[in-house]
């Protein structure tokens, strides 16, 4: 039987989802709802649905980076959006992530049991080597992991959350950032952004984050008003040193050598 999870803030669609479909037509079971992204995700990561129906236009919440992490995480999940968010570049970005269905807000349920139908036959595609209970991971590879540890999932999903987790570390460099704050940014485990991180670009969080801080730093040298101690600061570095031997591994030349060079 296919487990399908809900997500939408308006209780009156999730309550009518859940109990208005004859869910055993298509030997589904509702095993899940939420009323957020953030919920969505926690409830989807429990139960580890084979379908999802889900809004992507809840406030406060970026809807394409929801739906990139689901992709990226669970690239066995089949994906329907149903939303009143009525842009056609967000439902064509929507579908290129691997969304089976792009419904508007209101549907019929002649087009809610279309998406149902088309989400179910593609879950029969779906490999039994694949297939796990909700919640055991003994054994198994993890969500978008294969069992030789590689990267799997959707490369668009994947390319696209990298994206926005790199935009995010550029937005805030110079705080004391961590993996879980980008993470929880693009909606995944931290576990599983480093992952990502490592597949896409070949470099991990750390390596990333140095690299970004330093780009940002050699700029900040051209100005002769500016201390390195003082920059070091600004780029996130509370320890001079620190920032010192970073600098000198990834521009070969130290700090004030560089502002030697550049000035």
């Amino acid at each position: 039987m296919y487990r399908v999870v809900i997500v939408d803030d308006e209780p009156v669609i999730v309550e009518g989802l859940s109990k208005g479909i004859e869910w055993e037509k298509w030997n589904c079971k509702v095993a899940g709802t939420a009323g957020s992204s953030a919920e969505g995700i926690r409830v989807i990561r429990s139960v580890r649905p084979d379908l999802l129906i889900t809004d992507i236009s809840m406030p406060g919440e970026d809807g394409l980076v929801m739906i990139a992490a689901l992709r990226s995480e669970f690239p066995d999940m089949q994906v329907s959006i149903l939303t009143g968010y009525r842009e056609f570049d967000y439902a064509k970005r929507a579908l290129e992530l691997g969304v089976t269905r792009f419904l508007l807000k209101p549907s019929k349920f002649a087009e809610l049991e279309e998406a149902i139908t088309a989400m179910t036959e593609r879950a029969k595609e779906r490999p039994a080597a694949l297939e796990t209970e909700p919640g055991a991971n003994g054994g198994h590879a993890g969500e978008g992991e294969s069992a030789e540890g590689e990267l799997t999932g959707d490369p668009g999903a994947n390319n696209f959350l990298v994206h926005n987790a790199m935009e995010y570390m550029r937005a805030h460099y110079s705080d004391k950032i961590r993996l879980i704050d980008v993470a929880d940014h693009v909606y995944v485990s931290q576990w599983h952004l480093s992952k990502l991180l490592n597949g896409v670009t070949g470099k991990n969080f750390s390596e990333l984050l140095n690299e970004i801080r330093m780009e940002k730093a050699t700029e900040l040298l051209k100005d002769p008003s500016l201390r390195i101690s003082d920059i070091a600061e600004m780029v996130g570095y509370a320890d001079i040193a620190h920032f010192s031997r970073v600098f000198k591994k990834i521009e070969g030349v130290s700090a004030g050598d560089y502002r030697n060079k550049s000035c």
